[in-house]
């Protein structure tokens, strides 16, 4: 059954750090751009970042800039998503999605994205 998987969420004191990964199992990844989301508790789900295929092109939420960085494994077909400076309000379930086209300029609506991850958690707390 094709399927993405995120691992690598945690409990994490604010200003520590957390790479998480997404790993395709039986879904081609790579003419595809995928992207991350998250959803807060009691807020909707938002997106974080995405990634063209080729990893030439990334897109970040204004607010996320200069503290995550996404990248991705085009051989091991993974996603990662690296974050800094970890502050309380990042506390989210964390999806990955692959998204229908390649265009990585910006999150795009939600029925652009074929398969979504169950998620992993991070809680920020000290």
């Amino acid at each position: 059954q094709p399927q993405l998987v995120e691992s690598g969420g945690a409990l994490v004191q604010p200003g520590g750090s957390l790479r998480l990964s997404c790993v395709a199992s039986g879904l081609i990844l790579r003419n595809y751009a995928l992207a991350w989301f998250r959803r807060a508790p009691g807020k909707e789900r938002e997106g974080v970042s995405c990634i063209s295929p080729s990893a030439d092109t990334t897109y970040y939420t204004d607010s996320l800039k200069g503290r995550f960085t996404m990248s991705r494994d085009r051989a091991k077909s993974t996603a990662y998503l690296q974050m800094n400076s970890l502050k309380p309000e990042d506390t989210a379930v964390y999806y990955c999605a692959r998204q229908v086209n390649p265009i990585a300029s910006t999150i795009q609506t939600r029925d652009r994205y074929d398969y979504w991850g169950q998620g992993t958690q991070v809680t920020v707390s000290s």
